[in-house]
C-alpha cells in the first residue's frame, strides 16, 4: 500500500499529460491507468458507502465507469487537478447510484399486497425515508463541491479564510466582481491564462470590462475564486453564484 502511495505522489505532476495523451487517442495506456489506479477508486467509493468495498461490489463497478467518464471528460481549464476532478466523479455517481437504489427498494416495498390502510401508511413512510435520504445525500455533495474546491483553491495559493476576509462586502461590488469572472470564463484565452499560469490576467482582462484595473486588482482574489466555480463542475455553488447575480 506505502508503495503505491509513493507511486501515485510521484506520478502526480504528470498525471494531467498522461490523460490527454489517452484523449489523443491511446487506449492501451488508459487500460493500464484505470488498473494503477483501481485502490484510488475503492477508497473513495468506500468512503461514500461508508463500507470497505472490493471490486466485486456493484459500487465498484460504478465508480470505475466514473474514472473512466474522469478520463474522457477531464480538461485543464476547468481549474482542477485530475484526481481531484475524478474524486469528485466517482463519488458524485455512487451517490446518484445509491439514491436510484434506496427510490427502487421504496417503490417494491409499497408495493407487496398490504391493505390499503397499510399501503398509505408505508408510502407515507416511504416517502418520508427517501425524503430524509435525498437531503442526507444533498449534505454529501454539498461536502464534497467543497472539499473539490477547497483542493482547486489551494493549487491558486488561496484558501477559504482568506475568501471570506476579502469578499467584497456590499451586494453591487460581489455582483461586478462575478461579472468580471464570467468574462474571464467565457474568453477562451483569458480562461487559458487563468488556469495554465494560476494567475489572473489582469493587463488582458482589464481591455475587457467595465471596471477600473484598481477595482480588479483589489478583487483579484475574489474573482479567480468565482471563476473556479464558473469554470468547473460545482452544482451548488453555481445555485449559490445565481442567487448573488439575481439579488
Amino acid at each position: 500500500m506505502l508503495s503505491l502511495l509513493f507511486k501515485i505522489g510521484k506520478r502526480k505532476s504528470t498525471l494531467e499529460e498522461t490523460v490527454i495523451e489517452i484523449q489523443n487517442g491511446n487506449p492501451n495506456l488508459q487500460n493500464k491507468l484505470i488498473e494503477d489506479y483501481k485502490p484510488f477508486i475503492a477508497k473513495n467509493v468506500s468512503a461514500v458507502c461508508k463500507r470497505y468495498i472490493n471490486e466485486s461490489d456493484d459500487e465498484f463497478s460504478i465508480g470505475l465507469i466514473a474514472f473512466n467518464e474522469a478520463i474522457e471528460k477531464y480538461s485543464s481549464e476547468k481549474g482542477s487537478s485530475f484526481l481531484s476532478f475524478s474524486e469528485l466523479l466517482v463519488k458524485r455517481r455512487v451517490i446518484d447510484f445509491i439514491r436510484k437504489e434506496a427510490r427502487v427498494r421504496n417503490i417494491n416495498f409499497i408495493s407487496n399486497g398490504e391493505t390499503d390502510e397499510e399501503g398509505a401508511q408505508s408510502k407515507i413512510e416511504a416517502h418520508l425515508s427517501v425524503d430524509d435520504y435525498q437531503r442526507k445525500v444533498e449534505q454529501e455533495q454539498r461536502k464534497e463541491e467543497i472539499l473539490h474546491f477547497h483542493h482547486v483553491l489551494q493549487e491558486f495559493g488561496l484558501s477559504f479564510h482568506e475568501l471570506l476576509e476579502i469578499s467584497p462586502k456590499h451586494a453591487d461590488a460581489r455582483q461586478n466582481a462575478i461579472m468580471v469572472s464570467k468574462a474571464v470564463v467565457e474568453n477562451e484565452e483569458l480562461r487559458r491564462g487563468l488556469f495554465d499560469k494560476k494567475q489572473l490576467p489582469i493587463k488582458q482582462l482589464e481591455s475587457k470590462v467595465s471596471v477600473s484595473r484598481k477595482t480588479i486588482e483589489r478583487n483579484r482574489k475574489y474573482i479567480i475564486a468565482m471563476a473556479i466555480i464558473l469554470s468547473g463542475d460545482y452544482v451548488y455553488l453555481k445555485d449559490y453564484l445565481k442567487g448573488v447575480l439575481e439579488s
